[in-house]
């Protein structure tokens, strides 16, 4: 996209998320559900559905670089809606990159309007998100018989497709997962809720069941077997994305703490002039600097299409780390009225407690970077 056609769009997205979006917020956060009626037209009508599709499939086809602003933006406002639109698009990225040329001009016009919406079903509530997968799928003919369960799957009130990644081949191990699109409506197929969420409100997390489920032999993402390197991609990218939510929480939380330690004034004078107030103030300046420049090296190494294991995991890790503690002095400068819903920091406290998860735990990101600089892995 050009630059300033992508200016236009980024401030677009801005204006609505704060001038329309936020006003919103305690609705949303008092039903705990996010109005689709209302908003989904509009996020059509801003281009929010295909961010990242490729512009000649009928999306934006922003790069990293044009994406992770967009999101920090998203992510000052509501983490609910932030996490419906994030999955949305990453799955769309994931799409782009593995499916077959056939599967991208069907999907992903469709996806970049809005119209299809595929959810990522990779984590299992009995095994590690990986090499373990439980989940199976017998080829019989033309079709797969699939097996198994999913839980925590974003977006899976209204996705139309459900990206299932599941074992083809035993034998095969690794190489023998491979990724089904599976619809909503297939026969064996069944979904419930999980139960509401501490932060990010609104956004729907179910539990999937496969009961000999028939899937046509077509809707394997891409090819059979290819499904683990997918999810490793798709995941890679998305912990990045991850990070940049980070950004835009802790940002907003910087935000609102500086207003407030300008306003707020005890014994005769603004805290901001206490050295305590500074102190943290100041710490939270450091961890969104870092963080950002963390973003924009990770940024720059994917746009020129280089596999980064290590850098998307730091960024993923520091992120999530910094925006907790951002968050955590925000509320202590602040004070006790934080902890109130008179200012947003209490939600995005409890918001930014999900970056701690999303794309794999902390401990999981630490071993994929200790694994790959033992094996020679280059910072460069």
């Amino acid at each position: 996209m050009k630059h300033e056609e992508y200016e236009s769009l980024k401030t677009d997205i801005s204006n609505f998320f704060r001038q329309e979006i936020e006003p919103m917020v305690p609705q949303i956060e008092k039903a705990g559900r996010i109005p689709y009626d209302i908003l989904f037209p509009k996020f059509r009508e801003h281009k929010l559905w295909g961010l990242l599709v490729p512009e000649e499939y009928g999306g934006s086809g922003l790069t990293a670089t044009q994406y992770i602003p967009i999101l920090v933006e998203m992510s000052k406002v509501h983490g609910g809606v932030r996490v419906l639109l994030h999955v949305h698009n990453s799955m769309a990225k994931g799409f782009t990159a593995g499916g077959r040329e056939e599967q991208k001009r069907e999907f992903l016009p469709k996806i970049a309007t809005g119209e299809v919406s595929v959810a990522f079903g990779l984590t299992e509530a009995k095994s590690g998100t990986g090499r373990d997968i439980k989940s199976t799928a017998v080829r019989e003919g033309d079709r797969y018989i699939l097996n198994g369960e999913k839980h925590l799957i974003t977006n899976a009130d209204f996705a139309e497709y459900f990206a299932i990644f599941c074992s083809t081949s035993k034998e095969a191990g690794p190489r023998g997962i491979s990724c089904l699109l599976v619809h909503r409506n297939t026969p064996g197929f069944t979904m419930e809720p999980h139960r509401s969420l501490l932060g990010c409100r609104g956004s729907s997390h179910g539990i999937l069941a496969f009961q000999d489920c028939a899937v046509p032999a077509h809707m394997v993402l891409g090819r059979e077997g290819d499904g683990l390197a997918l999810a490793l991609k798709t995941l890679e990218t998305s912990r990045v994305y991850i990070a940049a939510t980070s950004l835009g929480t802790a940002e907003r939380a910087l935000e609102v703490a500086l207003d407030f330690v300008k306003k707020r004034v005890t014994f005769g004078k603004p805290i901001a002039e206490r050295e305590g107030v500074r102190q943290y103030l100041a710490d939270m300046t450091i961890d969104i600097h870092a963080l950002r420049c963390m973003l924009a090296d990770a940024c720059r190494k994917i746009d020129e299409g280089r596999p980064i294991p290590v850098e998307a995991s730091a960024c993923k890790t520091f992120g999530a780390e910094a925006v907790c503690r951002v968050t955590e002095k925000a509320l202590q400068a602040i004070g006790g009225i934080g902890y109130t819903a008179a200012y947003p920091i209490e939600m995005l406290h409890r918001d930014a407690r999900l970056n701690l998860l999303e794309e794999g735990t902390l401990t999981i990101q630490r071993m994929v970077i200790a694994r790959a600089m033992l094996e020679g892995y280059s910072l460069d």
